[in-house]
């Protein structure tokens, strides 16, 4: 595991497989469930080959991929704030997911604003995006509130659903 950033209360970390707990619960969580969708993982064999095909090979070549949020004084895994890159999107997009008591605590706005940090000084992105279901009010108050700019929507290949599209500029 590699630290990426710390924040006040938080680090944000690469996964590893000893992650497979925190996975199964974050995935089967209703607000994952109804916003990014049913990822098949029902075991904690499951969530080791989602790490493994889905969350560790995303930073090859890239320099940032799937990242665990951890609470600085218990190491306890409470969410995912990540820069993915996606094939029909230009540059890379915000993604961020809590477990249900890490919400209204203000740990997505603090991990956001740290990966956010780490896109700009790290990786030097001109910007960045997002996504989301347009009926996912928390995360597009959220999206907003650090400076994002809705675009309009986006139709992911293979997808029938359009998703809200947003754009954070970084000034020169």
């Amino acid at each position: 595991m590699k630290v990426l950033k710390e924040t006040s209360r938080l680090l944000v970390r690469t996964f590893a497989a000893i992650d497979d707990a925190f996975v199964l619960e974050l995935l089967n969580t209703p607000g994952w469930l109804q916003f990014v969708g049913d990822r098949q993982v029902h075991t904690l064999a499951d969530a080791q080959r989602y790490i493994m095909h889905n969350l560790l090979g995303s930073h090859e070549g890239k320099g940032y991929g799937a990242w665990v949020v951890e609470l600085k004084t218990t190491g306890q895994a409470i969410g995912i704030c990540s820069l993915f890159k996606r094939k029909y999107l230009e540059q890379p997009d915000l993604g961020f997911a809590f477990l249900p008591e890490a919400e209204g605590k203000g740990y997505a706005y603090e991990a956001a604003i740290g990966t956010l940090q780490y896109g700009r000084n790290e990786l030097a992105a001109p910007n960045i995006f997002a996504i989301t279901q347009p009926d996912n009010q928390r995360s597009v108050r959220l999206l907003e509130r650090i400076g994002f700019m809705r675009l309009g929507t986006v139709l992911p290949p293979g997808e029938q659903e359009e998703l809200a599209l947003f754009n954070k500029e970084f000034a020169e």
